[in-house]
């Protein structure tokens, strides 16, 4: 659960933030507190998915109440 967490955070800066972001929050939590070896790896995790969750956020608001697209 920790490594899927720190995967779907990580993705989730690009794709999906509102989907892959809370996921991966809660990946990171039940990992935390099942007692994983990867407690560095679900930590990194859980901030990749506050950080999705903030990108979704704070984007809008620089750019206007545009959203942002990849191809401009």
């Amino acid at each position: 659960m920790a490594v899927s967490s720190f995967v779907l955070g990580l993705v989730g800066l690009v794709v999906l933030n509102l989907v892959l972001g809370p996921v991966a929050i809660v990946l990171a939590l039940v990992a935390l507190r099942r007692g994983t070896p990867r407690r560095f790896r679900a930590l990194i995790g859980l901030g990749l998915g506050i950080a999705d969750l903030l990108v979704l956020a704070v984007l809008p608001a620089v750019h206007h109440g545009a959203s942002w697209t990849a191809f401009g």
